[in-house]
């Protein structure tokens, strides 16, 4: 399997287990989902909006690579987080609707990509305006790991409510081959 072809692989288990963990935190009340939960981001809500934050941060710095992709103009209209912890929806419906928005750009833009984009070095400041200059194509697998990385941590603060999400293994979506 190429690089390119995991990167969109992971874009659509980016977008199941979003949809997946989106149901299970709609069965539960507001105040149960803005409850701080003592996780880094506190509450359910707190983590679906860091999702929202790492993914706006990143897919505007990827804005700036030479090819210009065009499925990332929706991105460079959103506001820009001020912080990683910036709460940019308290109504899970917003949030959700915005999430299923940027799912679709995700897709999208890695339906967009070559392989030849991916070599290419993104230069780029972090949110202390710290200059990296770093493989793109490695950028991309960051995006995806870290969205992994919190959905981990959403599962568990789900089923500390006592609610099950039942399989999210990536494996799900890996085709199997016949010999």
């Amino acid at each position: 399997m190429s690089e390119l072809h995991n990167l969109r692989l992971m874009a659509r288990y980016n977008q199941w287990m979003n949809e997946t963990l989106y149901d299970a935190a709609e069965t539960l009340p507001a105040v149960t989902l803005k409850a701080d939960q003592g996780a880094y981001f506190g509450s359910i809500m707190g983590t679906l909006n860091h999702l929202m934050v790492g993914d706006i941060i990143w897919l505007q710095r990827f804005t700036n690579h030479p090819a210009n992709f065009q499925s990332l103009q929706p991105v460079q209209h959103m506001r820009q987080p001020v912080t990683l912890k910036q709460v940019l929806f308290e109504d899970i419906e917003e949030l959700r609707a915005e999430r299923e928005l940027l799912d679709e750009v995700l897709i999208e833009w890695t339906n967009e990509l070559r392989d030849e984009d991916l070599d290419v070095p993104l230069h780029y400041a972090n949110m202390k305006g710290i200059e990296s200059v770093r493989r793109f194509g490695s950028l991309a697998l960051h995006l995806f790991n870290h969205q992994t990385h919190h959905r981990g941590q959403l599962t568990t603060l789900l089923s500390q409510q006592e609610i099950e999400i039942g399989i999210t293994d990536l494996l799900t979506l890996i085709p199997e081959l016949h010999d």
